[in-house]
C-alpha cells in the first residue's frame, strides 16, 4: 500500500512539494485546491490593472500533472480536520490520509473593520485583480459623464493602504497610466488628474526591505506623482470617506487594501497550534505542535527553531519554496528511516518594482543594495522565470514587450460574467 498524502493548497509551497514527490514511487499524493490552477501572486497587480490577462499567470492543475500516476487534484475547500480518524472534511467530500500538509497560504486581514471589509478591494485572488480592473474602468468611464464636482472628486481620487511590495507596485503602477494612457483613453477627462495617495501606518515603506530601498521608493513615488502618507493608519470607511487614526480624511470610491493578511483557522486543529497571525506552530520539521502527522508549509507555518529567524519567517515565496523542497525530502527520508533535516532558510534577496525603469533589489550575502535600471531588469527576470511553465513566461514576456515599446496595452475591457441557468435560453 502506497503511503498517502494529502496536500490542502496549490500555492508555492504546495505545489513545490508534489513536484518533489512525483517520482518518489512510494507515495500517492491528492493536492486539493479551491480553485483548479496554480497562481502566480506577485504579478497580480498587473491584471488588475490591464497589463497582463490572467492567464499569463495561471496553470491548470490538472495538465500540470499529466503523466504523473501517483498525483491527483481534488477541487474543494478544507472545511474539517480530524486528526483521530486520519481524515479531513472537504466541501467535496471526504479524503483519508497518512500525512495532512497545510500549505492554505493567507487571506486579506481587515483588522475587525467590517465597512473596510465590505468596500476595499483587496489584491489575493485573480478574481480580486478581475474585479479591480471592472471597478476602476467602470469608475472612468463614469467620471466621463458630467457630473458634479463632488462625485468628480471622489473617482479622481485612489487610496492605496499599505505601503508594502504591492502597495508600492500599485501605486507606480497607477501613476504611470495617469501620465501615459489616461487622457488617450478617455479624452473627455483632459484637464483633469487623479490625485493617488499611498498610505502606511508605519514610518517607512518596504519595512522588510534595506533603508537604501525604503528611501528611493519613497522618493521615485513622490517624483511620479504619488502622495505618500506614512504614519497614517487607516480607522474606517464611511461614506465614500477613508478615516485615518488622527482624525483627518480623505474621500474617495476607490481604496485598495494590501495592508495586512492573515491565516486560516480550521475545525479539528487543537487551539494550542497556532501561533500570531494565526499561523500554526510547527517544530524544526514543519510537523504542527500537537499533531502526529500533520505538516505546515508556507505562509501559514510559524516556525521558529531557524536561529536567523527566531520569530518566524517572512511570508515570502522563496520560504515557502523552500519549505516544499525540504518537507519532500523528509517525507522521502522517513520511508527510508534515515534522519530528518531541520528546515533552515536561505534568503536569497527581496525585489519590488516601482515604475518604467525604477526598481530596488537587496542581496544578504554580501549585503548588497542596487536600485534604477539594474534592478528593474533583474526583477524582470526573476519573475519571468519565476513563472511555472514555458507558456506563461512566452506570453508574459509578449505582453511586456508590447507595453515596454508602446507605453501602453490593450487589455482593458471590462468584462463580468452574467450568471445563468443551466437550461435556459439567454433573454
Amino acid at each position: 500500500m502506497k503511503t498517502e498524502i494529502v496536500i490542502i493548497g496549490g500555492g508555492f509551497a504546495g505545489l513545490n512539494l508534489v513536484k518533489h514527490l512525483a517520482e518518489a514511487g512510494h507515495f500517492h499524493v491528492t493536492l486539493v485546491d479551491l480553485h483548479n490552477y496554480h497562481l502566480f501572486p506577485p504579478l497580480l497587480y498587473q491584471v488588475a490593472t490591464g497589463f497582463l490577462d490572467a492567464s499569463n499567470i495561471t496553470y491548470p492543475f490538472r495538465k500540470l500533472f499529466h503523466g504523473k500516476e501517483n498525483i491527483r487534484f481534488r477541487l474543494g475547500k478544507l472545511q474539517k480536520v480530524m486528526p483521530e480518524d486520519h481524515k479531513v472534511l472537504l466541501s467535496t467530500g471526504e479524503l483519508s490520509y497518512d500525512y495532512l500538509v497545510l500549505a492554505t497560504g493567507t487571506e486579506t486581514n481587515y483588522f475587525g473593520m467590517e465597512n473596510i471589509r465590505r468596500a476595499a478591494l483587496p489584491m489575493k485572488t485573480v478574481d480580486d485583480a478581475i474585479e479591480i480592473r471592472n471597478y476602476m474602468l467602470q469608475k472612468m468611464e463614469e467620471a466621463t459623464i458630467d457630473l458634479d464636482e463632488t462625485k468628480k472628486k471622489k473617482l479622481f481620487s485612489v487610496v492605496i493602504a499599505g505601503g508594502g511590495p504591492t502597495g508600492v507596485e500599485i501605486a507606480g503602477m497607477l501613476a504611470e497610466m495617469r501620465n501615459t494612457i489616461l487622457h488617450r483613453d478617455y479624452p473627455e477627462l483632459i484637464g483633469l488628474q487623479p490625485r493617488i495617495y499611498l498610505v502606511d501606518g508605519s514610518s517607512t515603506l518596504l519595512s522588510a526591505m534595506s533603508e537604501k530601498s525604503q528611501k528611493y521608493a519613497y522618493a521615485m513615488l513622490r517624483k511620479m506623482g504619488v502622495e505618500v502618507r506614512l504614519n497614517t493608519q487607516v480607522k474606517d470607511y464611511v461614506n465614500d470617506m477613508v478615516v485615518f487614526a488622527d482624525g483627518t480624511t480623505i474621500e474617495t470610491k476607490i481604496l485598495f487594501w494590501t495592508a495586512g493578511v492573515t491565516s486560516r483557522v480550521f475545525e479539528g486543529m487543537p487551539k494550542e497550534s497556532y501561533g500570531w497571525g494565526n499561523r500554526l506552530l510547527t517544530d524544526e520539521y514543519n510537523k504542527v505542535v500537537g499533531t502526529r502527522n500533520i505538516y505546515a508549509i508556507g505562509d501559514t507555518c510559524l516556525l521558529t527553531s531557524d536561529r536567523n529567524f527566531p520569530h518566524g519567517h517572512p511570508q515570502l515565496a522563496q520560504v515557502a519554496l523552500q519549505q516544499g523542497e525540504n518537507l519532500a525530502a523528509n517525507l522521502i527520508a522517513m520511508l527510508h528511516d534515515q534522519p530528518l533535516t531541520p528546515f533552515a532558510y536561505h534568503d536569497k534577496g527581496s525585489l519590488a518594482i516601482i515604475g518604467r525603469n525604477k526598481a530596488v533589489a537587496d542581496l544578504p550575502k554580501p549585503a548588497v543594495h542596487f536600485q534604477g535600471f539594474v534592478a528593474w531588469v533583474t526583477w524582470l527576470f526573476v519573475h519571468l522565470f519565476s513563472l511555472i511553465t514555458y507558456r506563461n513566461r512566452f506570453m508574459t514576456v509578449a505582453n511586456w514587450a508590447v507595453a515596454f515599446f508602446t507605453r501602453d496595452q490593450s487589455l482593458r475591457m471590462i468584462i463580468r460574467p452574467r450568471p445563468h441557468q443551466h437550461g435556459k435560453e439567454n433573454e
